[in-house]
């Protein structure tokens, strides 16, 4: 699964900068245009899959770790 996982999140992150180089490579009459997609949907996109491609192994380990048992005093 976590070979799937990465893929996934590789394959998302490059797609989703492509967009962004349109943007930073557009003709700057066309800047309007891309200026809120690329800002509030691809950016923060591309932002989180490549958080999860480097640091997502401590978030998985935080997420499956089994709670702590509470031991009580006699």
């Amino acid at each position: 699964m976590r070979f799937n996982m990465r893929v996934i999140l590789r394959w998302t992150h490059i797609i989703v900068a492509i967009p962004i180089y349109g943007y930073l490579y557009s003709p700057f009459d066309k800047l309007p245009l891309y200026a809120h997609p690329t800002r509030y949907v691809f950016f923060p996109i591309m932002v989180l899959t490549g958080l999860l491609m480097w640091k997502g192994h401590l978030l998985r380990k935080v997420l499956m770790r089994s709670p702590a048992r509470h031991q009580t005093a006699s």
